[in-house]
């Protein structure tokens, strides 16, 4: 008997070990971007447990595989897994192509970090809104993206002006001067060239936005204080993508969207076109506009070269046109008399070309060099004056990044330069000025073990006009376990003087004056303290908790004052600002079911102000819930719930909290989706801030909403 045991068994292992074996080769990427996957595996099923690990072309190779049929799984950490049958043998090279999973979105790889670390490997704290948002809010508001970054807890979306629409974001308490937003990792919005610049950028056009709240100044220079946004563009896929959206609203607002791209061999291209109209719109019937008068046009072309397997040039070029008209309805219809008389008209062209290369080595190290120059012409007419005026930026920078297993090391050197010149003659203050930077940056990132992770960075800064800064800054990251883990920080920043830094509110721009010599610049120090949670139940249910501390202090503030001749001018507070309290998120994910709620508490204080020590127009309790639910490829259901407290005015009276509550339906078929779409609900809204005189007026600072409730309805297409 057991002689006839042990014959089967020889027997068994001679067949086994007499069939035919083949090599099995298979290159994982991402679906939307087809960046290639290191780390992703390949897993055979368990009745012939092989498993295979991508290399750093994000191949996996197995060089010996028993033929025969497979399903075999493709999995990577911050992608939703895929399954393949596969026959072996065979011959060709396998491409898989994953999908981003959005749940697990603290482990997408972000780029302004500088390090390409996965969010929950990096010790400075970011957030990421991904292509499924970007998507989403295509359908819902396509004609910017100030509503989705007003959703995220921390951030508040400001309106500066009842007149244009001019609006600005302020983050942890900090006003708008204090956020830079960058494009693809360039800084095209600031001061003067930043009028309206989140208000020109649609979500159709971007994979993902990056959020660093808290001073980012080490990464990026001047202007980081509060933070900074960074707009990653959308890269063409190996599938072509083409996108129209149309869209109407109640307002008579009217947008008209495409997107398309195409990847072919080692080239690639896309572009977007949009188009949005708006009529002026009296919405508390005062007589006045709160709603401008809108004509934009926008084109974004790029074009991508991919020269080999590790090199990458990409070449963008991108124009924007727009006209707001806003003031007397009366005057806006050309039924001007003595009485309505008040107008402005406000014409913007802005032309930016940018440039990136990059280069990964054998060994992984990355080689970039990117470059931008941006044209903003700014004409700006009323009544009373003109003021037209063009600003020129110039930007370069070379970086070289070695990621290693225990220590990733970045550096690198930038130049910055920006210039306004008047145009024509009129009777602004202001003076033509030209201003250059060069900065150095450094940081490394050292990591022991897998639950510990240190990071130190210095940048170095020197300003033409305001001269040398050093900016150090601490960070560390510790997991206690799969489940908990910690971030702190600590970071100094700057803000050179600028006239037209974003404000509460905006002023006669041919009225203010020069910064003068007296005045310098302001610096900051600023700490955050972070606890995360998360878990995933089963393969359909996580969660995700975040709860974070932060202050910041800006030593001598920059603060403006007008006169009774309504001429605005510029000194240094004689103490400083700060600004403290916590955020706290939640995120889950319930099968298909989308939720998250979020909360702010905010004490900013301005101590050079004995009479008025709280900062204006800043919440002290901000708080929303937004939840989604899906009917996978039919149907879509959202509602949006947000408390905004109250806020102290300038005379130290407070303005009333109030409730915004909108909702959404989706319906989707296979190639496009109609969305209905309600914002204020409950038409929330600051309704009385128009000063008479009609003929010369004057308006309230904004602290909420003026457009009232809003019913848009928008139809995407897909081919």
């Amino acid at each position: 008997m057991r002689g006839n045991l042990l014959f089967l068994l020889l027997s068994s292992l001679f067949a086994l070990s007499g069939k035919a074996q083949s090599r099995f080769s298979i290159i994982v990427k991402d679906s939307t971007t087809s960046e290639i996957l290191p780390g992703a595996n390949a897993k055979f099923p368990p009745a012939y447990p092989l498993v295979g690990t991508a290399d750093i072309q994000g191949k996996i190779f197995l060089p010996k595989v028993l033929e025969g049929r497979y399903e075999v799984t493709i999995s990577c950490i911050g992608y939703q897994e895929k399954k393949y049958n596969v026959e072996i043998p065979i011959d060709t090279l396998l491409t898989a192509l994953l999908q981003p999973d959005q749940r697990l979105l603290e482990e997408i790889t972000v780029a302004a970090t500088r390090t390409n670390a996965r969010i929950e490997d990096a010790p400075m704290k970011a957030e990421v809104l991904g292509l499924e948002e970007m998507d989403e809010e295509n359908g819902i508001k396509p004609g910017n993206i100030t509503s989705l970054l007003g959703d995220i807890s921390g951030i508040q979306i400001q309106q500066s002006s009842a007149v244009s629409g001019n609006a600005n974001v302020r983050i942890q308490g900090l006003g708008g001067e204090y956020t830079q937003i960058l494009r693809d990792g360039l800084p095209l919005y600031e001061g003067f060239s930043g009028g309206f610049g989140i208000l020109q950028v649609p979500p159709i056009d971007l994979k993902q936005i990056e959020i660093i709240k808290g001073s980012a100044s080490t990464l990026y220079g001047g202007g980081a204080i509060g933070g900074i946004i960074n707009l990653v563009s959308k890269e063409p896929s190996e599938k072509p993508e083409g996108l129209i959206t149309l869209n109407q609203s109640s307002l008579t607002e009217r947008n008209f969207n495409g997107y398309c791209s195409v990847k072919k061999n080692k080239r690639g291209a896309s572009i977007f076109s949009g188009v949005t109209y708006q009529n002026a719109f009296d919405v508390n019937k005062d007589g006045f506009s709160d709603v401008p008068k809108i004509q934009n046009l926008i084109i974004h072309p790029r074009l991508l070269f991919y020269l080999d397997t590790k090199t990458t040039l990409a070449i963008g070029f991108s124009s924007t046109y727009e006209t707001r008209r806003g003031g007397d309805m009366e005057a806006l219809k050309n039924n001007r008399d003595s009485l309505h008389t008040f107008y402005q008209e406000d014409k913007t062209d802005r032309n930016t070309g940018d440039i990136v290369f990059t280069h990964t080595s054998s060994s992984r190290n990355l080689f970039t060099v990117k470059g931008s120059g941006s044209f903003f012409d700014r004409n700006l007419l009323t009544n009373k004056y003109r003021f037209y005026a063009t600003q020129v930026n110039g930007y370069g920078e070379v970086s070289y990044l070695i990621p290693r297993a225990k220590n990733d090391l970045v550096m690198g050197v930038n130049v910055w330069t920006t210039s306004l010149e008047k145009n024509g003659k009129d009777s602004a203050l202001m003076k033509d000025y030209t201003y250059q930077t060069i900065g150095t940056f450094i940081q490394t990132t050292y990591k022991p073990g897998e639950k510990l992770f240190l990071e130190a960075g210095l940048r170095t800064d020197y300003h033409s006009r305001y001269g040398l800064f050093v900016l150090p800054r601490l960070a560390g990251l510790y997991k206690f376990n799969e489940k908990w883990y910690s971030r702190a920080g600590i970071a100094m920043g700057y803000v050179t003087p600028n006239p037209f830094a974003e404000q509460n509110t905006e002023y006669h721009l041919n009225k203010i004056a020069p910064i003068p010599d007296s005045v310098k610049e302001e610096r900051s120090l600023s700490s955050n303290l972070e606890v995360n949670y998360k878990k995933r139940i089963g393969k359909e249910t996580f969660l995700y908790l975040n709860h974070a501390f932060f202050y910041t202090q800006i030593n001598k503030p920059v603060i403006a004052a007008t006169d009774s001749t309504g001429v605005t001018s510029f000194h240094n507070g004689k103490n400083y600002i700060n600004s403290m309290g916590w955020d706290t998120y939640l995120r889950m994910s319930i099968e298909e079911w989308e939720i998250y709620f979020g909360y702010t508490y905010t004490m900013a204080r301005q101590e050079y102000n004995a009479i008025q020590p709280y900062v204006t127009y800043t919440p002290r309790n901000r708080a929303a819930i937004l939840a989604s639910y899906e009917i996978k490829s039919k149907w879509r259901f959202g509602m949006e719930g947000s408390y905004t407290g109250f806020q102290y005015r300038e005379d130290g009276t407070k303005t009333p909290d109030y409730i915004f509550v909108a909702a959404m339906i989706e319906k989707k078929f296979k190639h496009a989706s109609i969305v209905l779409n309600g914002e204020n609900l409950l038409d929330a809204r600051q309704r009385n801030f128009l000063i008479p005189p009609v003929n010369n007026p004057a308006f309230q600072t904004l602290w909420g909403p003026i457009d009232g409730k809003v019913i848009n309805l928008s139809l995407v297409l897909r081919f």
